[in-house]
């Protein structure tokens, strides 16, 4: 055979082949009609209490004012979203599904709503969500720690009555988000550590200050807000690249370290910014 006839053969009999083949590519989930679950998890028979919400993406709002450990409703229109609850002694978990939610097909029209309330027993308690809007009234809870993982978020979140308990730490790791925290004194905490990619974070320390106290917070290119009540003493400490920073009258400059003369506890911050703005305002 000639040789330039055998790449046109081989070409002709590949085609043939691929029309008599054909691939069943699996249909994308569909919605169904919307489904409400009632959510009551009793308080674990246990000492030490750690409870984490695997979200996923959707709204999620938590507040307190649960009899129990978590009361409150859950609605979604895929049956991937049903929630699940396990318990191990004083471990419980409450996730979306039986599978990681970053596992999870892209899902279109989808509905995902946890409306929670929470009980005031001390607890630890770790949210872990991807993309998603999140209202938290944390005001009165008694969190021993408090950690929050999340993807692109748009988060409110409030703490407008002290907690009653010494929390050891407050984590929140973000991705591109817009993040709102208000009456963050009331929190109780000895260490709050943020980490974020690119976005605008609105922190507001007022509440009632208890003890010293250590805030550390590093982000990308981002708009950051850091608002502490006259009166407080606090000190910032500014790192990272081509950052402007605005402070108000109330705060003295020295090189890159910001100083707001106060009374009682002390506020000690570490800003690492890789660009964009820093306001300090009261």
């Amino acid at each position: 055979m000639n040789a330039k006839i055998i790449p046109l053969f081989l070409a002709l009999s590949l085609s043939a082949l691929a029309c008599g083949f054909t691939v069943n590519l699996p249909e994308s989930p569909k919605p169904s009609p919307e489904t409400t679950d009632e959510i009551s998890v009793p308080l674990p028979d246990a000492e030490d209490v750690a409870l984490k919400l695997s979200f996923g993406a959707g709204e999620l709002k938590l507040a307190p004012g649960a009899k129990k450990l978590v009361e409150g409703t859950a609605t979604y229109n895929y049956s991937e979203f049903k929630p699940v609850v396990k318990t191990d002694e004083g471990d419980v978990n409450i996730r979306v599904g039986d599978k990681e939610f970053n596992s999870l097909p892209a899902l279109k029209d989808l509905k995902n709503e946890w409306d929670f309330k929470l009980g005031d027993t001390p607890m630890e308690l770790t949210v872990e969500s991807g993309a998603y809007k999140g209202d938290f009234e944390l005001g009165g809870l008694s969190l021993e720690s408090l950690v929050i993982r999340d993807g692109a978020a748009d988060v409110e979140l409030a703490f407008s009555e002290p907690n009653p308990v010494e929390m050891s730490v407050f984590r929140y790791e973000t991705g591109a988000s817009d993040i709102k925290m208000t009456a963050l004194a009331n929190a109780n905490f000895s260490i709050f550590d943020f980490s974020g990619g690119a976005g605008n974070y609105i922190f507001d320390f007022s509440g009632a200050l208890q003890r010293d106290a250590s805030v550390k917070i590093a982000s990308g290119f981002s708009n950051i807000i850091i608002s502490v009540p006259e009166g407080v003493d606090a000190v910032v400490t500014v790192e990272g690249g081509a950052s402007n920073v605005n402070a108000g009258s109330t705060w003295s400059k020295s090189g890159d370290i910001y100083k707001q003369k106060g009374e009682g506890p002390t506020l000690t911050f570490v800003v690492e910014i890789g660009a964009g703005n820093l306001t300090l305002t009261k």
